[in-house]
């Protein structure tokens, strides 16, 4: 795929990363360095993003797999901004089996959903709904960026 690099081999599946997403990951990481003026702070916004993009690809390495389940071949898996794209030769010819490929990426979501409360409860780090908000946080951060470059426009 054009303007796409390899990033690693799994299960006989080749991974991408689309160049968009290599120009949002460093636009991020300066944002947050021109808010925080940190390296640390640069760092946690891209790792938070990288983290984000690592469930993207377990989601569709959960297509990938259940479709290698019905002998379908994925071709690769790219990574872009807005989310992941996993190649398929075609789709299942069974519908039942067609429909296991299509909810298999969201079952990961759950998995990591479920593993992601219990890692919160047992360390204690849960918080309730009321903390939660809108402007506060680490993406808010990015915003403040975006208008500290677009004064000068």
């Amino acid at each position: 795929m054009k303007w796409s690099f390899k990033l690693v081999r799994v299960a006989g599946i080749d991974v991408y990363i689309h160049a968009t997403l290599i120009i949002l990951l460093i636009w991020l990481g300066l944002s947050y360095w021109a808010v925080e003026g940190t390296l640390g702070a640069a760092l946690n916004g891209v790792s938070f993003i990288l983290t984000l993009f690592t469930c993207v690809v377990l989601h569709e390495f959960g297509h990938a797999l259940t479709a290698k389940r019905y002998g379908i071949r994925t071709q690769h898996i790219t990574l872009f901004p807005i989310g992941g794209l996993a190649a398929m030769e075609r789709m299942p010819d069974v519908p039942k089996h067609e429909i296991a490929v299509a909810l298999a990426g969201p079952a990961v979501n759950l998995i990591i959903a479920i593993l992601l409360w219990f890692w919160l409860t047992v360390t204690n780090t849960m918080i309730s709904a009321d903390e939660l908000t809108l402007t506060g946080g680490s993406v808010c951060t990015t915003v403040d960026a975006l208008q500290y470059y677009t004064r000068g426009i």
